[in-house]
């Protein structure tokens, strides 16, 4: 049997939180003409520390196998999330005292989404971004992008070069890389004596109250909570100092960051949210027990009303090719007999199929001629941002169904 060890602390890995099975990376999307090669899979297994409490997927894929240069999300797709990023960079100038003279880092920062708000503000910014397809379209929009994966080993050069940044921004990446050490010790690396980092992530205890387990995949190597991102900062040299709690991606937090020694004072904010994570014992090995039950229930009820639905006649497709929405698929084994197609408003995955499923994806202009009885958005938490989209087609007879946490037609 392969021992895992935790990726923070090392120690031995031996609860599990959840096993859903064997699964393709949840962004591998397949072309028509690959569907006579094999498709590989993976364990998609979650264990919890005894030790620090970190959530986190066991290894078995390298990130370059993840993030390919083919790899397919744009941020800039979700209109709510360009929506988000631009208010982040207006409240984050305003507090930091940003302007010509300051330097934002944005570790993962794909086609440019957030950056290009500090361009259009005359603020010198720099992307670090893996993957050929997303970093070209932030080239685009005037924004300067290193093609790299970050760490310590950039983040020397980078400092060397005179590039300390006053500000590092990672919005959903901290729980995209596998070693988060190298990848925080980076962040200490390259901040200002004075600088701060805004990590943004989703939230643990959101997850397993709502039952999110779609929220877990591949590219996802730890699921945090703030008393364990807490732990690990103080190992490379920084701390916690303020919280927001936001509703994006089904609840997330927004950890603001400095060195140890910097000026910054806590806020209360960053205690109470400690204090309401031990009371509901997440500092306690428990409070991870039973998880598996609740994702197989949310899977059986999906089933249960696609399957229904097929017996009753009703037509139903799918809406968002999200990677969340993949592994719901997959760990319900639901394919194109109760799903027969997707459609999804980004132009590099219509024409492409679902990984595993291998359900086809479509432009969104597909459930018009289709008038389907019921959409299933897959990524439930831009249902409100999809209804307003969809609004002519929902003044018919179609309603949008989300399976997490439980079945609900909207």
């Amino acid at each position: 049997m392969t021992q895992h060890h935790c990726r923070h602390c090392h120690a031995p890995l031996e609860r599990m939180f959840v096993d859903l099975g064997f699964a393709p990376p949840s962004n591998a999307y397949r072309r028509v003409a690959d569907l006579n090669r094999p498709e590989v899979t993976y364990p998609l297994r979650v264990r919890v520390c005894d030790t620090c409490f970190l959530v986190q997927t066991e290894d078995f894929t390298e990130a370059e196998a993840l993030f390919s240069s083919d790899y397919a999300y744009f941020s800039s797709t979700s209109k709510q999330w360009l929506a988000h990023a631009s208010d982040y960079a207006r409240m984050i100038t305003a507090r930091l005292g940003l302007s010509g003279r300051s330097l934002v880092v944005e570790l993962a920062s794909n086609d440019g989404y957030l950056l290009r708000n500090f361009v259009s503000a005359g603020i010198p910014c720099l992307g670090i971004e893996p993957t050929v397809s997303t970093a070209k379209a932030a080239r685009a929009l005037g924004v300067e992008t290193i093609e790299a994966f970050f760490g310590t080993s950039l983040a020397e050069r980078l400092r060397g070069d005179g590039r300390s940044a006053d500000l590092i921004v990672g919005n959903n990446v901290y729980a995209h890389v596998p070693d988060i050490n190298d990848f925080t010790a980076g962040i200490a690396t390259l901040l200002k004596a004075e600088g701060v980092v805004t990590l943004e992530f989703p939230q643990l205890m959101q997850l397993v109250a709502q039952t999110q387990f779609d929220t877990i995949y591949h590219e996802h190597f730890s699921y945090l909570s703030l008393s364990v991102v807490d732990r690990i900062f103080r190992h490379s040299g920084l701390r916690v100092f303020d919280i927001d709690i936001l509703p994006t991606h089904g609840g997330s937090l927004r950890v603001y960051g400095c060195r140890t020694d910097a000026g910054f004072r806590e806020t209360e904010a960053v205690e109470a949210m400690k204090t309401e994570e031990a009371r509901r014992g997440m500092t306690q090995g428990p409070y991870y027990d039973g998880f598996q039950a609740r994702a197989e229930a949310v899977k059986n009820a999906a089933l249960t009303f696609l399957l229904e639905a097929k017996r009753g006649g009703k037509s139903v497709t799918g809406y968002g090719a999200a990677a969340k929405g993949n592994t719901l698929l997959n760990f319900a084994g639901i394919g194109r007999d109760l799903l027969p197609f997707v459609c999804d408003a980004a132009p590099a995955k219509q024409g492409m199929l679902l990984p595993g499923s291998h359900i086809p994806i479509l432009h969104p202009d597909a459930l018009y001629r289709a008038r389907p009885d019921y959409v299933i958005v897959l990524p439930w938490n831009i249902a409100d941002e999809v209804k307003a989209q969809l609004a002519p087609l929902l003044a018919g007879a179609t309603r949008l169904v989300t399976f997490v946490p439980e079945v609900r037609i909207h």
